[in-house]
């Protein structure tokens, strides 16, 4: 079930409302709010932004972008003498960095962590009428939380932009039942023909008497069904889902190419009385690593990606609308791309909705920290796995990339600590999700990874070429620098036969333009061609590599080597770039 702006599109009810929209805002440099007793409400005078866009935004409605380490906000909403007999939750997708919740004065949760959703159950604190509800946000410029590409100065520097503070996500209510569905966890198995479920529920739920009823449909027709046991709070079940009937091949599964996706409906009952009803949808697909090859569906696949750092010019990381991520989309399929490495951001789920839907593969990553320190990883392993959980059912997701260039894990070439930290996520990860590809230190120094990812800027196709032809064994054994200054492995690892593609390449920056691009800028359309065309073949060429990955989709402020420009205006005609990607 789509419901446009809805944004948790993978657990679907219909009872719910936006909170985004004009909040009352302050700074609190002081940090003096708390003490002040701003929790019962904000000072009168205080500032209006539009939520979700920070304070740093012109969409915000005040573009300050200065550092202030302490924001407020507050916000009422109403609740119906009906509804005190719901659950109310209260959902965020995403605060920068530490948020404190209150509602009616009185503090409902907290949670630390910039990319995953949280949510409380405000049912002790709401009363019927008007309600208070006041946000404290807590960020800082230290380079040891997850922060992506936000600088740690007062200034831009290299790839590091304006920085993002405070409520950057939608805000929502949501009823549910004294008994509801919490989670759902979907695990295609292509060999079996069959969906796995695995659903958490929460709530006053009892020893005995609750079902899980799931009716999977393609396209409005029933598929099949399944009722199982809800066992300590726990459903398991698996469906099904040939249909030669319906179907030549009896299955309808998901690639880039059809993206087909299987509708579901969970009923939750207590003696055949329903307690909650939620849709939601899957894809059968599978990935998987034989030997120098990614298989998608049995099938090799040539990853033909973009790096994609989900930055607009009047929000930064917040998406102006549901919309601006759908264009997005469209435009990189435009231009002969399947695929996006979303890099250094976890997007809003709507996107990963829009991917699913129309067929663009995704790496997911998050922000990186940039120090290294006990607090770093214990912050890092909780909110990576977060992710992990939260994004798992997706089917466009097909590779997790935790670490990226060595940022946060400095030492790794050398550092048994460090080189610790990345396996100890790797297996974490497989833990949950063993069936996808897991990456460990995006582009060099890699220690246990399914994928062997290398970043390389050179800017002549002819070099590019001969550096990683002639040069081949002397790269993947670690013996020679591939990017002109870092090994392809950390101390202690070797290249084991995996997939090998280059996941960084080009950022080719015009004259014309202000800011930074790799290599050497091209003064017009005809040399950037030529030069993208030479570089993107002679990947091509290599009968090793499997896949690349163009730097980058569009420019992102001081940074200005997109194939689109801030506004998404195409610098070069899209026609072109498809035709060389797809050539």
């Amino acid at each position: 079930m789509y419901i446009k702006d809805y944004p948790r599109p993978q657990l679907v009810r219909k009872e719910w409302q936006l909170l985004n929209g004009e909040w009352k805002f302050a700074f609190d440099d002081l940090n003096a709010g708390e003490k002040e007793g701003w929790n019962e409400g904000i000072a009168d005078d205080s500032k209006v932004i539009t939520v979700p866009f920070t304070y740093e935004t012109k969409m915000s409605g005040i573009g300050d972008e200065t550092r202030h380490d302490y924001v407020w906000y507050e916000n009422k909403f109403e609740v119906d003498e009906a509804g005190l007999n719901k659950r109310l939750m209260l959902h965020f997708e995403g605060v920068d960095y530490i948020a404190k919740v209150y509602v009616n004065g009185s503090l409902v949760g907290t949670h630390k962590g910039m990319y995953s959703r949280f949510s409380f159950d405000i049912s002790p604190y709401i009363k019927a009428g008007e309600n208070l509800l006041v946000v404290k946000a807590e960020d800082s410029f230290n380079p040891g939380i997850p922060r992506g590409k936000q600088r740690w100065k007062n200034e831009n520097f290299g790839c590091w932009y304006v920085q993002t503070t405070g409520i950057w996500k939608s805000v929502w209510l949501e009823y549910v039942g004294d008994t509801y569905i919490k989670e759902i966890k979907a695990t295609p198995c292509m060999s079996d023909k069959k969906i796995i479920f695995d659903i958490l529920t929460a709530g006053e739920i009892e020893e005995n008497g609750y079902t899980l009823e799931a009716i999977v449909k393609y396209k409005d027709m029933t598929i099949n069904s399944s009722i199982c046991q809800v066992v300590k709070g726990n459903a398991h079940m698996e469906i099904f889902l040939e249909r030669m009937d319906l179907f030549e091949w009896g299955l309808f599964t998901w690639s880039y190419q059809h993206p087909d996706l299987y509708d579901v409906e969970f009923k939750l009952k207590k003696n055949e009385k329903i307690e909650d009803e939620v849709y939601s949808y899957f894809g059968m697909r599978e990935i998987k690593i034989e030997g120098d090859k990614v298989l998608l569906n049995g099938e090799p696949l040539y990853q033909r990606l973009i790096l994609d750092q989900g930055y607009w010019k009047d929000s930064h990381l917040t998406p102006p609308n549901e919309e601006a991520l759908i264009k997005d989309i469209d435009a990189v399929m435009a231009m002969g791309y399947n695929g996006v490495r979303k890099h250094q951001k976890t997007e809003d789920e709507r996107f990963l909705y829009w991917c699913d839907k129309k067929g663009l593969l995704v790496w997911s990553e998050v922000g990186a920290a940039y120090r290294f320190d006990d607090e770093a990883v214990n912050d890092f392993t909780n909110q990576w796995m977060e992710i992990v959980r939260q994004n798992y059912s997706h089917p466009s997701i097909i590779t997790w990339t935790p670490f990226n260039e060595s940022w946060g894990i400095g030492g790794v070439k050398n550092n048994r600590t460090h080189q610790h930290f990345t396996e100890a996520i790797y297996h974490l990860t497989k833990c949950f999700d063993p069936y996808r590809p897991v990456i460990v230190n995006d582009g060099w120094e890699h220690t246990c990874s399914d994928i062997i990812t290398l970043h390389d800027y050179e800017e002549k196709g002819d070099v590019f070429f001969e550096r990683y032809t002639q040069c081949k064994d002397e790269i993947l054994s670690g013996d020679m620098f591939h990017c002109g200054f870092r090994s392809a492995f950390a101390k202690g690892f070797k290249y084991e036969g995996q997939p090998i593609i280059i996941s960084e390449f080009g950022g080719i920056a015009f004259n014309e333009d202000g800011g930074w691009g790799y290599g050497n800028k091209v003064k017009d359309e005809k040399d950037f061609i030529a030069r993208f065309d030479s570089i993107t073949s002679a990947i091509k060429k290599l009968p090793y590599v499997c896949g690349f990955c163009y730097t980058q989709v569009s420019d992102v402020q001081q940074e200005i080597n997109g194939l689109l420009d801030e506004e998404r205006n195409y610098k070069v005609d899209p026609k072109i770039i498809k035709e060389i990607n797809e050539r």
